[in-house]
Protein backbone atom coordinates (compact mmCIF):
# COMPACT_ATOMS: atom_id res chain seq x y z
CA UNK A 1 0.00 0.00 0.00
CA UNK A 2 1.49 3.44 -1.07
CA UNK A 3 1.92 5.59 1.68
CA UNK A 4 -0.60 8.57 0.41
CA UNK A 5 -3.29 5.73 0.30
CA UNK A 6 -2.91 4.50 3.73
CA UNK A 7 -2.77 7.26 4.79
CA UNK A 8 -5.97 8.67 3.45
CA UNK A 9 -7.52 5.22 5.03
CA UNK A 10 -6.36 5.39 8.27
CA UNK A 11 -6.95 9.05 8.70
CA UNK A 12 -10.86 7.47 7.38
CA UNK A 13 -11.13 4.57 9.32
CA UNK A 14 -10.05 7.15 12.72
CA UNK A 15 -12.51 9.17 12.09
CA UNK A 16 -15.80 7.92 13.70
CA UNK A 17 -18.10 10.99 12.36
CA UNK A 18 -17.12 9.89 9.12
CA UNK A 19 -17.87 6.60 10.00
CA UNK A 20 -21.62 7.58 11.01
CA UNK A 21 -22.22 9.28 8.03
CA UNK A 22 -21.37 7.04 5.27
CA UNK A 23 -23.24 4.05 6.91
CA UNK A 24 -26.44 5.74 7.28
CA UNK A 25 -26.73 7.42 4.10
CA UNK A 26 -25.34 3.41 2.04
CA UNK A 27 -27.63 1.71 4.65
CA UNK A 28 -30.23 3.52 3.96
CA UNK A 29 -30.01 3.50 0.22
CA UNK A 30 -29.14 -0.34 0.42
CA UNK A 31 -32.48 -0.82 2.26
CA UNK A 32 -34.45 1.17 -0.18
CA UNK A 33 -33.08 -0.60 -3.26
CA UNK A 34 -33.77 -3.73 -1.60
CA UNK A 35 -37.33 -2.60 -1.00
CA UNK A 36 -37.68 -0.63 -5.01
CA UNK A 37 -36.12 -3.79 -6.68
CA UNK A 38 -38.53 -6.59 -4.68
CA UNK A 39 -41.52 -4.87 -6.02
CA UNK A 40 -40.24 -4.72 -9.31
CA UNK A 41 -40.49 -7.96 -10.98
CA UNK A 42 -39.01 -7.50 -14.21
CA UNK A 43 -35.53 -6.35 -12.87
CA UNK A 44 -33.19 -9.46 -13.69
CA UNK A 45 -34.73 -9.05 -17.64
CA UNK A 46 -34.60 -4.98 -17.73
CA UNK A 47 -30.73 -5.72 -16.25
CA UNK A 48 -30.16 -7.74 -19.12
CA UNK A 49 -31.89 -5.42 -21.85
CA UNK A 50 -29.89 -2.55 -20.12
CA UNK A 51 -26.58 -4.32 -20.42
CA UNK A 52 -27.00 -5.22 -23.96
CA UNK A 53 -28.38 -1.67 -24.98
CA UNK A 54 -24.95 -0.26 -23.28
CA UNK A 55 -22.85 -3.32 -25.16
CA UNK A 56 -24.28 -2.44 -28.76
CA UNK A 57 -23.75 1.09 -28.39
CA UNK A 58 -20.50 0.60 -27.40
CA UNK A 59 -19.65 -1.49 -29.98
CA UNK A 60 -21.15 1.12 -32.90
CA UNK A 61 -20.32 4.09 -31.15
CA UNK A 62 -18.80 5.92 -34.59
CA UNK A 63 -22.53 5.60 -36.27
CA UNK A 64 -24.57 6.80 -33.00
CA UNK A 65 -21.76 9.70 -32.35
CA UNK A 66 -22.74 10.50 -36.20
CA UNK A 67 -26.17 10.39 -35.55
CA UNK A 68 -26.39 12.22 -32.42
CA UNK A 69 -24.22 15.16 -33.58
CA UNK A 70 -26.54 15.64 -37.09
CA UNK A 71 -29.82 15.18 -34.81
CA UNK A 72 -28.52 17.60 -32.11
CA UNK A 73 -27.07 20.08 -34.96
CA UNK A 74 -30.31 20.23 -36.24
CA UNK A 75 -31.90 21.07 -33.54
CA UNK A 76 -29.54 24.23 -33.27
CA UNK A 77 -27.18 23.31 -30.59
CA UNK A 78 -23.30 23.37 -31.39
CA UNK A 79 -21.11 19.69 -30.86
CA UNK A 80 -18.06 19.83 -29.65
CA UNK A 81 -15.20 16.74 -29.39
CA UNK A 82 -12.74 16.73 -26.80
CA UNK A 83 -10.15 13.86 -26.88
CA UNK A 84 -8.51 14.66 -23.16
CA UNK A 85 -9.68 16.70 -20.32
CA UNK A 86 -7.66 19.75 -20.99
CA UNK A 87 -9.09 20.04 -24.36
CA UNK A 88 -12.91 19.91 -22.75
CA UNK A 89 -12.21 22.27 -20.22
CA UNK A 90 -10.97 24.50 -23.20
CA UNK A 91 -13.58 24.30 -25.28
CA UNK A 92 -16.09 25.27 -22.05
CA UNK A 93 -13.71 28.25 -21.20
CA UNK A 94 -13.48 29.17 -24.94
CA UNK A 95 -17.65 29.03 -24.83
CA UNK A 96 -18.29 30.97 -21.51
CA UNK A 97 -16.19 34.17 -22.37
CA UNK A 98 -17.35 34.58 -25.93
CA UNK A 99 -20.40 34.31 -24.13
CA UNK A 100 -18.94 37.43 -22.28
CA UNK A 101 -20.10 35.06 -18.95
CA UNK A 102 -18.64 36.60 -15.28
CA UNK A 103 -21.13 33.65 -13.53
CA UNK A 104 -21.93 30.15 -14.34
CA UNK A 105 -24.92 27.88 -12.58
CA UNK A 106 -23.46 24.58 -12.94
CA UNK A 107 -25.91 21.25 -12.40
CA UNK A 108 -24.17 18.28 -10.71
CA UNK A 109 -22.28 16.20 -12.72
CA UNK A 110 -19.12 13.99 -12.34
CA UNK A 111 -17.82 14.51 -15.65
CA UNK A 112 -17.14 18.26 -14.73
CA UNK A 113 -15.72 16.75 -11.93
CA UNK A 114 -12.97 14.05 -13.71
CA UNK A 115 -11.92 17.20 -16.28
CA UNK A 116 -11.42 19.19 -13.49
CA UNK A 117 -13.85 21.78 -14.69
CA UNK A 118 -14.47 24.01 -11.39
CA UNK A 119 -10.49 24.55 -11.25
CA UNK A 120 -10.67 25.53 -14.90
CA UNK A 121 -13.55 28.09 -14.45
CA UNK A 122 -11.58 29.21 -10.91
CA UNK A 123 -8.64 29.82 -13.42
CA UNK A 124 -10.67 31.47 -16.16
CA UNK A 125 -12.19 34.26 -13.49
CA UNK A 126 -15.10 33.16 -13.91
CA UNK A 127 -17.44 32.72 -10.56
CA UNK A 128 -19.13 28.90 -10.39
CA UNK A 129 -22.60 28.56 -8.46
CA UNK A 130 -23.16 24.66 -7.38
CA UNK A 131 -26.62 24.87 -7.59
CA UNK A 132 -26.99 21.27 -6.33
CA UNK A 133 -27.71 21.44 -2.43
CA UNK A 134 -25.08 18.51 -1.68
CA UNK A 135 -22.26 20.09 -4.38
CA UNK A 136 -23.19 23.16 -2.80
CA UNK A 137 -21.70 22.15 0.62
CA UNK A 138 -19.31 20.67 -1.01
CA UNK A 139 -17.97 24.33 -2.83
CA UNK A 140 -18.45 25.71 0.77
CA UNK A 141 -16.33 23.09 2.35
CA UNK A 142 -14.03 23.25 -0.66
CA UNK A 143 -13.81 19.60 -0.69
CA UNK A 144 -14.44 16.80 -3.68
CA UNK A 145 -17.39 14.28 -3.99
CA UNK A 146 -16.97 11.76 -1.90
CA UNK A 147 -20.08 9.91 -3.43
CA UNK A 148 -21.28 10.08 -7.07
CA UNK A 149 -24.98 10.41 -6.18
CA UNK A 150 -24.72 12.02 -2.50
CA UNK A 151 -21.49 14.16 -2.92
CA UNK A 152 -21.40 15.26 0.85
CA UNK A 153 -22.96 12.02 2.30
CA UNK A 154 -19.83 12.42 4.72
CA UNK A 155 -21.01 15.38 6.40
CA UNK A 156 -23.62 15.66 9.46
CA UNK A 157 -26.03 18.03 10.01
CA UNK A 158 -23.90 19.94 12.43
CA UNK A 159 -21.36 20.10 9.85
CA UNK A 160 -23.44 21.69 7.50
CA UNK A 161 -25.01 23.94 10.01
CA UNK A 162 -21.93 25.26 10.37
CA UNK A 163 -20.92 25.81 6.94
CA UNK A 164 -24.19 27.70 6.18
CA UNK A 165 -23.42 30.29 9.35
CA UNK A 166 -20.15 30.78 8.03
CA UNK A 167 -20.65 31.66 4.16
CA UNK A 168 -24.78 32.62 4.08
CA UNK A 169 -25.74 35.62 4.31
CA UNK A 170 -28.98 34.91 5.73
CA UNK A 171 -28.37 31.33 7.76
CA UNK A 172 -31.17 29.76 9.32
CA UNK A 173 -31.82 30.11 12.62
CA UNK A 174 -33.21 27.05 13.79
CA UNK A 175 -31.15 23.86 13.79
CA UNK A 176 -33.62 22.00 11.82
CA UNK A 177 -32.95 20.37 8.52
CA UNK A 178 -36.20 22.15 6.85
CA UNK A 179 -34.29 25.54 7.92
CA UNK A 180 -31.20 25.13 6.57
CA UNK A 181 -32.84 24.09 3.30
CA UNK A 182 -34.68 27.42 3.38
CA UNK A 183 -31.22 28.89 3.85
CA UNK A 184 -29.59 27.26 0.95
CA UNK A 185 -32.95 28.35 -1.26
CA UNK A 186 -32.05 31.82 -0.47
CA UNK A 187 -28.74 31.64 -1.20
CA UNK A 188 -28.85 29.60 -4.47
CA UNK A 189 -31.67 31.18 -5.99
CA UNK A 190 -29.84 34.31 -7.16
CA UNK A 191 -26.89 32.49 -8.49
CA UNK A 192 -29.78 30.27 -10.54
CA UNK A 193 -31.46 33.10 -11.87
CA UNK A 194 -28.79 35.14 -12.68
CA UNK A 195 -25.80 33.42 -14.35
CA UNK A 196 -24.93 34.09 -17.38
CA UNK A 197 -23.86 30.49 -18.63
CA UNK A 198 -25.63 27.25 -17.02
CA UNK A 199 -23.78 23.82 -17.23
CA UNK A 200 -24.76 20.33 -16.58
CA UNK A 201 -23.55 17.38 -17.34
CA UNK A 202 -25.89 14.29 -19.15
CA UNK A 203 -27.18 11.01 -17.86
CA UNK A 204 -28.16 9.80 -20.89
CA UNK A 205 -27.63 11.29 -25.14
CA UNK A 206 -30.72 10.47 -27.28
CA UNK A 207 -28.74 9.63 -30.62
CA UNK A 208 -31.96 9.82 -32.72
CA UNK A 209 -33.06 13.21 -31.73
CA UNK A 210 -30.22 14.82 -30.21
CA UNK A 211 -31.79 15.34 -27.13
CA UNK A 212 -29.80 15.17 -23.72
CA UNK A 213 -31.27 13.75 -20.35
CA UNK A 214 -30.77 14.88 -17.12
CA UNK A 215 -31.56 13.51 -13.37
CA UNK A 216 -32.19 15.27 -10.16
CA UNK A 217 -33.83 15.30 -7.19
CA UNK A 218 -34.41 18.85 -6.56
CA UNK A 219 -35.25 20.87 -10.05
CA UNK A 220 -31.94 23.08 -9.65
CA UNK A 221 -31.03 21.31 -13.16
CA UNK A 222 -34.13 23.31 -14.49
CA UNK A 223 -33.83 26.24 -12.56
CA UNK A 224 -29.71 26.77 -13.63
CA UNK A 225 -30.23 25.46 -17.60
CA UNK A 226 -33.26 27.50 -18.81
CA UNK A 227 -32.88 30.97 -17.52
CA UNK A 228 -28.89 31.73 -18.89
CA UNK A 229 -28.14 32.90 -22.39
CA UNK A 230 -25.94 29.76 -22.91
CA UNK A 231 -26.37 26.08 -21.81
CA UNK A 232 -23.11 23.82 -22.12
CA UNK A 233 -23.67 19.89 -21.91
CA UNK A 234 -20.28 18.38 -21.14
CA UNK A 235 -20.86 14.37 -21.26
CA UNK A 236 -18.78 11.25 -21.74
CA UNK A 237 -19.43 9.44 -25.45
CA UNK A 238 -20.61 6.46 -23.48
CA UNK A 239 -23.66 8.03 -22.37
CA UNK A 240 -25.24 7.59 -25.99
CA UNK A 241 -28.46 5.43 -26.20
CA UNK A 242 -30.55 5.07 -29.30
CA UNK A 243 -33.38 6.12 -29.06
CA UNK A 244 -36.07 7.59 -25.98
CA UNK A 245 -37.35 4.13 -25.42
CA UNK A 246 -33.88 2.96 -24.57
CA UNK A 247 -33.58 5.91 -22.41
CA UNK A 248 -36.80 5.09 -20.64
CA UNK A 249 -35.22 1.82 -20.06
CA UNK A 250 -31.96 2.93 -18.40
CA UNK A 251 -34.55 5.32 -16.49
CA UNK A 252 -36.24 2.33 -15.41
CA UNK A 253 -33.12 0.98 -13.93
CA UNK A 254 -31.35 4.46 -12.76
CA UNK A 255 -33.90 5.63 -10.05
CA UNK A 256 -34.55 1.99 -8.28
CA UNK A 257 -30.76 1.31 -8.24
CA UNK A 258 -29.58 4.96 -6.93
CA UNK A 259 -31.98 6.02 -4.12
CA UNK A 260 -34.58 3.26 -4.59
CA UNK A 261 -37.33 5.31 -6.06
CA UNK A 262 -39.54 4.09 -8.92
CA UNK A 263 -38.52 7.37 -10.70
CA UNK A 264 -36.83 10.96 -9.75
CA UNK A 265 -38.32 13.55 -8.96
CA UNK A 266 -37.12 15.80 -12.74
CA UNK A 267 -36.65 13.78 -15.58
CA UNK A 268 -35.79 16.63 -18.40
CA UNK A 269 -34.88 16.32 -21.93
CA UNK A 270 -33.49 19.31 -23.49
CA UNK A 271 -33.46 19.45 -27.59
CA UNK A 272 -31.34 22.19 -28.98
CA UNK A 273 -32.16 26.27 -27.45
CA UNK A 274 -34.55 28.01 -27.40
CA UNK A 275 -36.81 28.30 -30.50
CA UNK A 276 -39.30 30.98 -31.67
CA UNK A 277 -42.49 29.62 -29.92
CA UNK A 278 -40.85 28.95 -26.93
CA UNK A 279 -41.72 30.77 -23.36
CA UNK A 280 -38.24 30.46 -22.16
CA UNK A 281 -34.88 28.62 -22.67
CA UNK A 282 -31.29 29.62 -23.61
CA UNK A 283 -30.44 30.97 -26.78
CA UNK A 284 -27.80 28.80 -27.27
CA UNK A 285 -26.99 25.62 -26.13
CA UNK A 286 -23.64 23.70 -26.85
CA UNK A 287 -22.73 19.93 -26.18
CA UNK A 288 -19.59 19.12 -25.21
CA UNK A 289 -18.66 14.98 -26.08
CA UNK A 290 -15.42 13.59 -24.05
CA UNK A 291 -13.38 10.59 -24.84
CA UNK A 292 -10.73 11.21 -21.84
CA UNK A 293 -9.44 7.63 -22.19
CA UNK A 294 -12.98 5.76 -23.38
CA UNK A 295 -11.79 4.53 -26.13
CA UNK A 296 -8.64 3.29 -25.25
CA UNK A 297 -10.94 1.46 -22.41
CA UNK A 298 -13.36 -0.21 -25.20
CA UNK A 299 -9.94 -1.30 -26.94
CA UNK A 300 -7.92 -2.53 -23.90
CA UNK A 301 -10.71 -5.24 -22.50
CA UNK A 302 -12.70 -2.17 -20.04
CA UNK A 303 -15.80 -1.91 -22.90
CA UNK A 304 -18.04 -3.31 -20.01
CA UNK A 305 -17.07 -0.62 -17.50
CA UNK A 306 -18.56 1.99 -20.04
CA UNK A 307 -21.90 0.42 -19.41
CA UNK A 308 -22.03 2.20 -15.83
CA UNK A 309 -24.79 4.57 -15.69
CA UNK A 310 -23.43 6.15 -12.67
CA UNK A 311 -25.87 4.91 -9.97
CA UNK A 312 -23.45 4.02 -7.06
CA UNK A 313 -25.64 1.03 -6.11
CA UNK A 314 -21.71 -0.58 -6.02
CA UNK A 315 -20.55 1.88 -3.54
CA UNK A 316 -23.29 1.94 -1.37
CA UNK A 317 -23.27 -2.24 -0.95
CA UNK A 318 -19.10 -2.53 -1.20
CA UNK A 319 -17.87 -3.22 2.31
CA UNK A 320 -15.05 -1.42 1.97
CA UNK A 321 -16.60 1.90 0.42
CA UNK A 322 -18.79 1.68 4.42
CA UNK A 323 -15.53 1.61 6.03
CA UNK A 324 -13.40 4.19 4.37
CA UNK A 325 -15.76 6.60 2.77
CA UNK A 326 -15.02 8.32 -1.10
CA UNK A 327 -12.54 10.69 -0.24
CA UNK A 328 -9.87 7.67 0.85
CA UNK A 329 -9.68 6.39 -2.57
CA UNK A 330 -8.47 9.56 -4.20
CA UNK A 331 -10.18 9.86 -7.25
CA UNK A 332 -12.75 11.27 -8.97
CA UNK A 333 -14.95 8.09 -8.47
CA UNK A 334 -15.21 6.12 -5.26
CA UNK A 335 -15.88 2.70 -4.51
CA UNK A 336 -15.45 -0.38 -7.27
CA UNK A 337 -16.68 1.26 -10.43
CA UNK A 338 -13.76 4.10 -9.17
CA UNK A 339 -11.35 1.33 -8.59
CA UNK A 340 -12.10 0.07 -11.92
CA UNK A 341 -12.06 4.01 -13.55
CA UNK A 342 -9.26 5.66 -11.53
CA UNK A 343 -6.75 3.17 -13.31
CA UNK A 344 -8.08 3.69 -17.05
CA UNK A 345 -7.75 7.69 -16.35
CA UNK A 346 -5.14 8.48 -13.86
CA UNK A 347 -2.81 5.48 -14.90
CA UNK A 348 -2.27 1.94 -13.45
CA UNK A 349 1.78 3.38 -11.99
CA UNK A 350 -0.51 5.56 -10.00
CA UNK A 351 -3.64 4.34 -8.36
CA UNK A 352 -2.18 0.43 -8.36
CA UNK A 353 -3.29 0.15 -4.24
CA UNK A 354 -7.24 0.71 -5.45
CA UNK A 355 -8.16 -2.56 -7.26
CA UNK A 356 -5.94 -4.43 -3.80
CA UNK A 357 -8.20 -2.26 -1.77
CA UNK A 358 -11.18 -5.16 -2.38
CA UNK A 359 -12.46 -8.31 -0.93
CA UNK A 360 -13.69 -9.25 -4.55
CA UNK A 361 -16.70 -10.80 -2.56
CA UNK A 362 -18.92 -9.83 -5.92
CA UNK A 363 -21.49 -7.44 -4.28
CA UNK A 364 -21.02 -4.55 -6.28
CA UNK A 365 -21.65 -7.10 -9.54
CA UNK A 366 -24.45 -8.66 -7.83
CA UNK A 367 -26.35 -5.18 -7.50
CA UNK A 368 -25.08 -3.53 -10.46
CA UNK A 369 -28.04 -2.61 -12.76
CA UNK A 370 -26.06 -3.26 -16.17
CA UNK A 371 -24.26 -6.43 -14.79
CA UNK A 372 -20.95 -5.03 -15.13
CA UNK A 373 -18.57 -7.80 -13.82
CA UNK A 374 -16.83 -5.20 -11.03
CA UNK A 375 -14.73 -8.24 -9.83
CA UNK A 376 -13.63 -9.71 -12.69
CA UNK A 377 -12.43 -6.28 -14.34
CA UNK A 378 -10.88 -5.50 -10.67
CA UNK A 379 -8.78 -9.14 -11.24
CA UNK A 380 -7.50 -8.01 -14.09
CA UNK A 381 -5.92 -4.57 -13.26
CA UNK A 382 -4.09 -6.84 -10.25
CA UNK A 383 -2.55 -8.61 -12.98
CA UNK A 384 -1.47 -6.25 -15.00
CA UNK A 385 0.08 -4.48 -12.06
CA UNK A 386 1.93 -7.97 -11.39
CA UNK A 387 3.30 -8.58 -14.66
CA UNK A 388 4.06 -4.61 -14.94
CA UNK A 389 6.69 -5.21 -11.70
CA UNK A 390 3.96 -2.45 -10.21
CA UNK A 391 3.71 -4.26 -6.58
CA UNK A 392 6.26 -2.94 -4.14
CA UNK A 393 9.06 -5.90 -3.63
CA UNK A 394 8.01 -7.18 0.19
CA UNK A 395 5.06 -8.06 -1.52
CA UNK A 396 6.26 -9.91 -4.69
CA UNK A 397 9.11 -11.79 -2.28
CA UNK A 398 6.02 -12.38 0.31
CA UNK A 399 3.63 -14.20 -2.54
CA UNK A 400 6.80 -16.10 -3.33
CA UNK A 401 7.75 -17.49 0.18
CA UNK A 402 3.45 -17.93 0.34
CA UNK A 403 3.66 -20.12 -2.64
CA UNK A 404 6.79 -21.92 -1.67
CA UNK A 405 5.24 -22.97 0.91
CA UNK A 406 1.60 -23.44 0.18
CA UNK A 407 3.36 -26.48 -2.61
CA UNK A 408 4.72 -28.06 0.08
CA UNK A 409 1.31 -29.39 2.18
CA UNK A 410 3.02 -31.16 5.03
CA UNK A 411 5.08 -28.14 6.12
CA UNK A 412 1.79 -26.13 4.80
CA UNK A 413 -0.71 -27.95 7.45
CA UNK A 414 2.55 -27.51 9.89
CA UNK A 415 2.11 -23.69 9.46
CA UNK A 416 -1.94 -23.44 9.56
CA UNK A 417 -1.72 -25.04 12.81
CA UNK A 418 1.21 -23.16 14.16
CA UNK A 419 -0.68 -19.82 12.91
CA UNK A 420 -4.10 -21.18 14.70
CA UNK A 421 -2.14 -21.99 17.68
CA UNK A 422 -0.09 -18.50 18.52
CA UNK A 423 -3.65 -16.10 17.36
CA UNK A 424 -5.65 -18.12 19.77
CA UNK A 425 -3.35 -17.19 22.62
CA UNK A 426 -4.01 -13.49 21.71
CA UNK A 427 -7.73 -13.52 22.25
CA UNK A 428 -10.72 -15.33 23.41
CA UNK A 429 -13.35 -15.16 20.65
CA UNK A 430 -11.90 -10.87 19.39
CA UNK A 431 -8.32 -10.60 18.85
CA UNK A 432 -7.59 -6.55 19.76
CA UNK A 433 -3.63 -6.79 19.48
CA UNK A 434 -1.42 -8.90 17.09
CA UNK A 435 1.67 -8.62 15.66
CA UNK A 436 2.28 -7.69 12.18
CA UNK A 437 -1.86 -6.92 11.80
CA UNK A 438 -1.57 -3.24 13.89
CA UNK A 439 -3.03 -1.90 10.38
CA UNK A 440 -6.46 -4.28 11.42
CA UNK A 441 -6.25 -4.13 15.24
CA UNK A 442 -5.91 -0.43 15.41
CA UNK A 443 -9.09 0.12 14.25
CA UNK A 444 -11.08 -3.01 14.59
CA UNK A 445 -11.11 -6.25 16.65
CA UNK A 446 -9.99 -8.99 14.84
CA UNK A 447 -11.83 -12.74 14.62
CA UNK A 448 -9.74 -15.11 16.53
CA UNK A 449 -9.70 -18.27 14.59
CA UNK A 450 -11.72 -21.96 15.44
CA UNK A 451 -9.39 -24.19 16.90
CA UNK A 452 -9.10 -26.75 13.90
CA UNK A 453 -8.44 -25.16 10.20
CA UNK A 454 -10.99 -25.84 7.68
CA UNK A 455 -8.95 -28.45 6.06
CA UNK A 456 -9.10 -30.71 9.18
CA UNK A 457 -12.57 -30.40 9.09
CA UNK A 458 -13.39 -31.76 5.43
CA UNK A 459 -10.62 -34.80 5.76
CA UNK A 460 -13.08 -35.96 8.76
CA UNK A 461 -16.16 -35.32 6.03
CA UNK A 462 -17.63 -32.01 7.88
CA UNK A 463 -19.44 -29.77 5.30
Amino acid sequence: MSAAFSKRVDAALADPILKIAVERTAGTAEAKRAAAIDAFAQFEDARTRAAAIKDHVVAHLGFYLEQFEAAATAAGAHVHYARTADEACAIVIDICKAAGARTVARSKSMMGEEIGLPHALAEAGIVRVETDLAEHIIQLADERPSHIVWPAMHKTSAQVSALFKQHHALPHSEETIPAMAESARRHLREGMLGADVGISGANFLIADSGAVCTVTNEGNAELSLVPPRVHIVTAGIEKLVPSMGHAVQMLRLLARSATGATLTQYTTFYTGPKRAADPDGPDAMHIVLIDNGRSAMRDDGLAEMLRCIRCGACMNHCVVFRQIGGHAYGGTYPGPMGAVLTPALDGLAASRDLPNACTLNGKCQEVCPVKIPLPTLLRGWREKSWREGLEPATMRQGIAAWAWVAQRPRLYRLAVRAAIFAMRRFGRGWITALPLAGGWTAHRDLPAPDAESFMRRYARGER
